[in-house]
């Protein structure tokens, strides 16, 4: 598209097409059809005009459903038509902060990525994003230090009931001062080749409005990261932690008991990637979030705005597995056979962390705990395609989930088998 506009100087367009078809058999989450598929169609155009210190950009996506009905969990994560994610003014500082600084600041609606993308992303699997309105601050300083300052209102996606969604009917996002996400990210590279290290805090203010009510999350996250990325020939590895306190209401109601939350997520990972001409890399990964447990705190991690398609599976129909209630080692291989292909394969054994939670992702619980607390092992794997290198993608992906007995004995189990599904999309870029 920016060719067939000739290229104009300072002008920057772009767009996408995605359309998928996903199915899922042995429906996990209670109460919904045992089976079902799924047509997806994401359309994305993008526009920034850079006069030098300032930017101006938009972005309109376009996020539909068909082939769905009351009994399939499709929601928000799939619907959201013709929406202005991103309508912005940017401003590019440069060194005004010093020299060899870099800084920029984004006023209006945008997306964010900070960090490994576990609490703060802009989704690409999920066939609608995450987007805020506000003030975004980002400085760079010498020898890489990052800092990223903000403060948000996080967009509701609307429609948000079955039959608008269903329709997948036009509604403009909303967003308000009863919801509100604030925060700091810090980045650096303190310790040569070792690794990058980062350390952020995060603030999720939320009330009940006139039309939603709430749990009233009052959550603020304290966590840190070090980050050896892959190289060729030698050993890579990440951990990353977070601790999250505040308060939550114990249900909507305005009358629900007030909760003081603590809770945690840990990431451990480490690989190595091979010589040769596939580029092969194995990896080990840890995943523990804690969950609900007995007394009158709040254990359950919540993972505010992050993405979780790379390490525990495609969501959408599936998505089983979360950064909640869960303690899961696992083992991935990747390989690239050509410079058009990419191959990924993962297993994962799952646990919950407290038995009377609902486990993970998936809904099912049992109060009492005396369903256990092994949940299964989950197998996956994933094929991506340059028909047309970086214009058309074909990708495909499976995934299966058996059961460790939990779901056997869990009184709200749907009790219809092991989850299994599967998806291809083809993706073009202009």
């Amino acid at each position: 598209m920016q060719q067939a506009l000739g290229d104009p100087e300072g002008l920057t367009v772009s767009g996408s097409i995605r359309v998928r078809y996903e199915a899922i058999g042995n429906q996990f989450r209670p109460g919904l059809n045992r089976n079902d598929d799924i047509v997806l169609l994401r359309t994305d155009l993008f526009a920034e005009y850079d006069t030098g210190p300032v930017r101006i950009g938009a972005e309109l996506q376009d996020s539909r459903a068909w082939s769905t009905d009351r009994g399939s969990s499709v929601g928000t994560g799939e619907v959201n038509a013709l929406e202005l994610v991103q309508a912005y003014a940017g401003f590019d500082l440069d060194d005004a902060l010093g020299e060899g600084t870099d800084t920029k600041l984004d006023l209006g609606r945008f997306t964010m990525n900070l960090g490994s993308r576990r609490l703060v992303a802009r989704n690409n699997y999920r066939n609608t994003t995450n987007a805020f309105t506000g003030i975004n601050a980002r400085f760079r300083g010498h020898g890489g230090t990052a800092i990223s300052l903000f403060y948000t209102l996080p967009q509701v996606r609307l429609p948000n009931d079955k039959p608008g969604i269903l329709d997948n009917k036009v509604k403009w996002d909303r967003e308000s001062f009863d919801l509100v996400f604030w925060g700091a990210y810090l980045s650096a590279r303190p310790i040569g080749d070792a690794g990058t290290v980062e350390a952020y805090f995060l603030a999720l203010d939320e009330d009940d409005s006139p039309d939603r009510s709430t749990r009233d999350r009052h959550l603020f996250t304290l966590g840190a990261r070090i980050d050896r990325s892959p190289v060729t020939g030698r050993l890579d590895y990440e951990l990353e932690s977070a601790y999250q306190f505040g308060t939550i209401r114990a249900g909507i109601s305005p009358a629900a008991e007030k909760l003081d939350v603590s809770a945690y997520f840990v990431h451990a990972e480490a690989g190595y990637r091979f010589p040769g001409p596939w580029a092969a890399r194995i990896s080990f990964h840890y995943d523990l979030a804690s969950g609900d447990g007995p007394g009158k705190s709040w254990g359950r991690f919540d993972t505010l705005f992050g993405a979780r398609r790379g390490e525990f599976g495609p969501t959408s129909l599936f998505g089983a597995l979360g950064r909640a209630n869960i303690s899961s080692p696992g083992v991935r291989v990747e390989v690239r056979p050509g410079k058009r292909w990419d191959v990924f394969a993962m297993y994962r054994a799952a646990w919950l962390d407290s038995a009377i939670d609902s486990f993970s992702s998936t809904g099912v619980r049992d109060p009492a705990g005396e369903a256990g607390k092994f949940a299964g092992h989950q197998l996956e794997g994933r094929i991506r395609y340059w028909i047309v290198p970086g214009q058309l993608q074909l990708e495909a992906g499976a995934v299966l989930l058996t059961d460790g007995g939990f779901r056997k004995r869990a009184p709200n189990a749907n009790g219809f088998g092991d989850p299994h599904g599967g998806y291809v999309s083809l993706s073009a870029n202009f």
